[in-house]
């Protein structure tokens, strides 16, 4: 007699339901598997508990404490990090950070990345951007510190901005120079003019001191034969010297024998508040003007001659500190992104590139219409990676603004770090800070590893 199975309906039969040895083989396999897997990962995972899990969840609860951390102050922290100026000026700078950095740094990479591949050492070039990556922000925030130096002899940039100046407007030839009280001139919107009016026919002696005699122009000569000279009938003329005698003895107001002119020096004569004639004194100091008008003049050497010399830019002064600062980090991530961009142009399909460019379309019209949009999911991430950094900046703001204008040019972390350590000694504000900052970065990793889940 023979029994069989009972089926159930509509599925297999019962004893195939039940699992046999090769199926709980698997599953032990599969276990054993997910065991060894977690083991491998146990020491990375409790890095990450002890590095970063532990350290924002004790950054969030000490956020609602005081700054001693000893009394419970809830959300006082969050209220009052708004009502800080300095917190304040520190977001709107992350801000600009936020909205200038990125931008340049892909534009710029984009644009270095496609002239990169039309050049015979592309690679070369690769490398002479990329290397400043290999810099620490601090001897780069050191390096820049000094090239913004406001002392042209210190500050490269400064040097050149100086350098340029002067070659296309010149200096002042005295700006030391100054008149001696009680000598027949007196100050005049920067400049001097003579007390008295100056009849024609008559040589004007004007001295000047504040000038070491080594600093005169290598062509100045004594000035003694110039104001010993009468002028002629009808003719204006004068001596601006300098009124020092080497070794001492002399008179004031007097061209001593030993005493130089200063030529270079530009003089007007003013008649009625308006300028009637200009001139430059020669190597003796002497200027002379002729065909005037019988009348008496004032004579005038205008701030232009005393005005001091150009200085150079204020790189770290509080109106350009921080977009120095932002050049800074230009210099050191545009490597960055040309090579991750320049990746991503080299993987294009060229089959769609040549097929525009024999349609007729131009560079521009490539680069714009295919190399462009081909190139948007490289350029996400890219502009992405660089927002999430540019918020954590905090080396090169913290080395290359001086002191006075720290404030000026603050930034979330940095204003963080002088909360809490500082000098501010308030770690329950800078707790605060710091879940801010982390909130602010939050949305832009959840981009990042979202649009990197999707390329897969």
């Amino acid at each position: 007699m023979t029994t069989s199975t009972p089926l159930r309906e509509g599925g297999p039969p019962a004893a195939a339901l039940r699992p046999g040895p090769a199926r709980d083989k698997r599953r032990r396999a599969r276990r054993r598997g997910n065991t060894i897997a977690l083991l491998f990962a146990l020491p990375a995972l409790t890095l990450l508990g002890a590095l970063v899990v532990y350290p924002v969840l004790f950054s969030v609860g000490r956020s609602l404490f005081n700054a001693s951390g000893d009394h419970f102050v809830g959300v006082d922290n969050y209220v009052g990090m708004f009502q800080d100026p300095a917190i304040l000026k520190a977001i709107r700078n992350t801000a600009v950070w936020v909205v200038v950095a990125p931008v340049l740094l892909t534009g710029v990479g984009l644009v270095l990345a496609v002239l990169v591949e039309k050049i015979r050492w592309a690679t070369a070039f690769k490398l002479l951007l990329f290397m400043p990556m290999a810099v620490s922000f601090l001897a780069a925030g050191i390096i820049f510190r000094l090239a913004y130096d406001q002392d042209p002899d210190k500050g490269v940039l400064n040097a050149v901005a100086v350098g340029v100046h002067d070659t296309f407007s010149g200096g002042s030839p005295y700006p030391t120079a100054h008149a001696r009280d009680g000598q027949g001139l007196v100050a005049d919107s920067g400049g001097y003019r003579t007390t008295a009016a100056v009849p024609q026919g008559r040589t004007a002696l004007l001295g000047m001191v504040g000038v070491l005699p080594a600093n005169l122009p290598p062509d100045a000569v004594a000035a003694a034969g110039a104001a010993s000279l009468p002028a002629a009938p009808g003719e204006l003329r004068g001596v601006v010297y300098l009124d020092f005698t080497p070794g001492g003895g002399g008179r004031q107001g007097q061209v001593d024998p030993g005493e130089r002119g200063m030529p270079g020096m530009e003089v007007k004569v003013v008649y009625d508040g308006r300028t009637a004639a200009t001139a430059r004194t020669g190597p003796d100091g002497s200027f002379r003007f002729t065909g005037l008008p019988r009348s008496d003049y004032t004579i005038s050497l205008p701030a232009s001659n005393f005005a001091p010399p150009f200085q150079g830019v204020s790189w770290l002064g509080p109106a350009l500190v921080t977009p120095s600062i932002i050049g800074a980090y230009l210099w050191i991530w545009t490597g960055f992104a040309m090579v991750l961009i320049g990746a991503g142009l080299s993987a294009l399909p060229r089959d769609a590139l040549e097929a525009a460019r024999m349609d007729g379309a131009n560079e521009w019209q490539v680069f714009r219409r295919i190399t462009v949009p081909m190139l948007a999911p490289v350029l996400t991430v890219v502009f992405i990676t660089l927002v999430i950094n540019v918020m954590k900046v905090f080396d090169l703001v913290y080395i290359i603004a001086p002191g006075p204008v720290q404030e000026d040019a603050t930034v979330l972390a940095t204003q963080m770090w002088l909360v809490s350590f500082g000098g501010g000694n308030n770690q329950g504000l800078g707790s605060a800070i710091g879940v801010l900052l982390l909130l602010l970065v939050l949305p832009a990793m959840v981009i990042n590893v979202r649009r990197t889940r999707r390329s897969r």
